[in-house]
């Protein structure tokens, strides 16, 4: 079973910026594709990022493209979101996902997911 942890969320104000990390426990050929999603209450869960299994593929939903950089770093297991210049909508609790592919929006595709943190952006 793999496990995913996450650290790095916070409250930040408005045009701040936040760094999301994700340690996986296995390494890139049994999980090539990572991701990230995030979800607000009573809402479905949403496409952030996600990245291949080299790094040299990204995907970003367009709300958070020139904001948010995806990267990860498979000496390390793990992947990091950057987030800039946040605003008051990207607030929600942000999950790491991994999975046999990286081009998929949709998080049923994911195999393991992180237990979440939260981001809040005050305004």
């Amino acid at each position: 079973q793999v496990q995913l942890v996450e650290s790095g969320g916070g409250l930040v104000q408005a045009g701040g910026s936040l760094r999301l990390s994700c340690a996986a426990s296995a390494g890139p050929f049994i999980i090539p594709g990572m991701g990230w999603f995030r979800q607000n209450p009573g809402k479905e869960r949403e496409f952030v990022a996600s990245i291949s299994r080299s790094g040299g593929i990204t995907y970003y939903t367009d709300s958070v493209k020139g904001r948010f950089t995806i990267s990860r770093d498979n000496t390390k297991n793990t992947v990091y979101l950057q987030m800039n210049n946040l605003r008051p909508e990207d607030t929600a609790v942000y999950y790491c996902a991994a999975g046999k592919r990286w081009n998929s929006f949709n998080p049923d595709d994911y195999d393991y997911w992180g237990q979440g943190t939260q981001v809040t952006a005050s305004s």
